[in-house]
């Protein structure tokens, strides 16, 4: 079972896909445009929010600039992967048959084998290869057969009357299935349990670089095209966040549209499939890794053409909205404040300031069912859910500066030590590369996985389903605090180390700079726990509280309409400030809990606007996948430091 190398479906019944019915194998129907379809209702949802979020851009500009509050300098070097590669077995062909291959993880998440080393290093083609999005790593053989069985409903049970099944014919010591719910799987075995655990971390590491590139961007068409999804989603009913949003643009499309296609798939396809048992499952994951693949490379055609369009759009939204965002911004707070507005206080019951007839109150139609859905489902497992994000991100922070301290303290021991140039200027590059060692850093990454089940029961009666995405958010929080630790403690050694210090003192300096460092790290990192758990916390509560207002809520927003569409930009709806509001109320809860569980007197309890990710989290002007439509960016990597002498000098540590 390999990667993409084959495909069941021929050139004209991929072409089918986008415009006319598949008669793929197995007397598979697929209905025409499907792809096309969910372009046509889904670029004006992101139309909408890339207004939306440019307004959002320029009022966060012209507000307080929250990462003057950072004490770390800013790492600018991208998230990566580090390179791995090596031999592996791997089970593959037809009939599947376990082969030796050659593997190179790349730097960007994707995963190539080669038939041998010789092919690889001369440059020749893979046999196959995959980008990692999606992907579930299992070592076990047998629960990656139990779960091979529960995919078709008849694939498991007795499996004595079965063809010889290679898994079960000779048992994998050392496994590393890559299961995905709509690619071919890819089995894999290791010849040492040490070349499999290292093969793990760094496939690990490649899944959730993929997975989280929209997440990590603040670019306006990033934010724009998650909110536009959601949007999607919630018009298709589903409310719940979930992970479909991991992947890049083109990869989140896809999931979304198949999983709209599985139940027709299913139905169509699993009745006519040849073979039983786990043939027939492997013969399923073929069938859905093809058109996955036709799906795929529309989606991405369909965004590279909406490309010119969002770029001119995206400069023209910028040119009409920045010289009217004060009225902008003005008009928004009047509709937010009129839908919010009471007499009383909706948490607390305190009477509002100003002149009461001014102020006036949320329809009851809204008023009464938020009230009651907060007090009776939110205000139960708020703190529960609060503690165990808290938990969750703490403890993997907790492990960083651990690793951060032992890093530092290392680079004072070689110091003092008197290393050779070439000695030292190994260490500082070993410490350079700390946020990217995925063995050094599985310590903390552990730690963000500790909680994922219990959090996975407290939340799925609120219909949220991406615990993975939290874990993945954790782990990204962490490597990013740990490089910026890096970059600082490396530029401000570089700024205290001189030729004059002998190694004892140059090793003194490095200790005081360790202090400083550990100082900013703990400052930030309580800053980024606060920003994490709200944001998820939004994640969580938001979705399950619109649905429960939904659709009786929303009958008296037209008669705001008319403020809005006054204001004649398309940066400002009824339905947007409507859901602010909501999230405003939400926010409010969630603030007072986070005080309780951290014990803080400053976090904000008032948010400008009421909606937390896109009007109070800080720019970014990294260029993602969501701006450029594909993901042909490679990451950086770090640049060895090259040391002029024996002591340190200006520039010797600088990263």
């Amino acid at each position: 079972m390999g990667g993409r190398s084959s495909s069941p479906l021929d050139k004209r019944q991929q072409q089918h896909l986008r415009g006319g019915l598949i008669q793929a194998p197995h007397c598979l129907l697929i209905p025409a445009g499907q792809v096309d379809a969910l372009l046509r209702n889904f670029l004006p949802l992101y139309r909408g929010q890339l207004a939306a979020s440019i307004l959002k851009q320029i009022s966060r500009e012209l507000g307080p600039q929250e990462l003057a509050g950072c004490q770390l300098l800013h790492s600018k070097k991208l998230p990566r992967v580090r390179e791995h590669r090596g031999p592996l077995t791997q089970l593959w062909g037809h009939p599947p048959q376990w082969q030796p291959v050659f593997c190179v993880l790349r730097g960007d998440g994707r995963l190539e084998w080669f038939s041998h080393r010789e092919e690889y290093e001369n440059g020749g083609r893979p046999l196959g290869s995959t980008a990692l999005t999606g992907y579930t790593i299992l070592t076990s053989q047998r629960e990656y057969l139990r779960r091979l069985d529960a995919l078709c409903p008849d694939s498991s049970g007795d499996h004595t009357q079965e063809e010889p099944d290679p898994l079960l014919e000779m048992p994998v010591n050392f496994p590393l299935f890559l299961q995905h719910p709509f690619r071919r799987h890819l089995c894999f075995s290791a010849a040492t349990g040490e070349a499999q655990r290292a093969w793990r971390l760094a496939l690990q590491g490649g899944i959730r670089l993929r997975g989280t590139v929209l997440q990590r961007s603040q670019a306006p068409a990033a934010l724009a095209f998650l909110d536009a999804i959601r949007l999607y989603r919630q018009h298709q009913g589903h409310f719940g966040h979930d992970d479909v949003t991991l992947g890049s643009d083109a990869e989140v499309l896809t999931t979304v549209l198949m999983r709209e296609l599985l139940p027709e798939l299913r139905a169509q396809t699993l009745p006519g499939l040849r073979g039983a048992g786990r043939a027939r499952a492997w013969a399923w994951t073929e069938l859905l890794d093809a058109v996955d693949a036709v799906v795929l490379a529309a989606a991405s055609a369909g965004l590279r053409a909406f490309q010119n369009e969002k770029d001119e759009l995206l400069a023209a939204l910028e040119r009409t909205i920045r010289p009217d965002v004060d009225q902008m911004l003005r008009q928004r707070a009047r509709v937010a404040g009129r839908l919010r507005g009471s007499p009383r206080h909706p948490i607390c019951g305190a009477p509002c300031r100003g002149d009461p007839g001014q102020c006036l109150p949320l329809s009851a139609e809204v008023q009464g069912p938020l009230e009651s859905c907060l007090h009776r489902k939110v205000d139960v497992q708020l703190p529960r859910v609060t503690q165990t994000l808290l938990n969750t991100v703490e403890a993997a922070l907790v492990a960083v500066q651990a690793l951060l301290a032992q890093g530092m303290d290392r680079l004072s021991r070689h110091l003092r030590g008197k290393p050779s140039g070439v000695r030292l200027r190994k260490e500082v590059y070993s410490f350079g590369e700390m946020p990217w060692d995925p063995e050094l850093m599985q310590t903390s990454y552990r730690e963000a996985e500790r909680s994922q089940g219990r959090l996975r029961q407290l939340v799925a009666p609120f219909g949220f389903l991406g615990t993975q995405s939290v874990v993945f958010g954790a782990q990204d929080l962490a490597q990013q605090l740990m490089a910026d630790a890096v970059t600082t403690f490396l530029q401000l050694a570089d700024q205290c180390l001189t030729t004059a210090l002998d190694c004892n003192q140059a090793a003194q300096q490095l200790e005081k700079v360790r202090g400083r460092v550990l100082k900013k790290f703990q400052s930030d990192s309580g800053s980024a726990q606060k920003r994490f758990i709200r944001r998820w916390q939004i994640c969580i509560f938001l979705p399950f509280v619109l649905s429960q207002l939904e659709p009786s809520c929303k009958a008296g927003l037209p008669e705001f309409e008319g403020d809005v569409l006054a204001v004649g930009s398309p940066a400002l709806t009824i339905e947007g400030i409507y859901e602010d509001v909501i999230q405003g109320v939400l926010l409010q809860r969630i603030d007072r809990e986070l005080k309780k569980a951290l014990g803080a007197s400053d976090v904000s309890c008032a948010l400008d606007g009421c909606s937390e990710a896109p009007w109070d989290q800080e720019g970014a002007d990294e260029e993602t996948e969501a701006q450029r439509g594909t993901f042909s960016r490679q990451p950086g990597s770090c640049t060895e430091v090259q040391p002029l002498c024996l002591l340190p000098s200006p520039g010797t540590l600088r990263s």
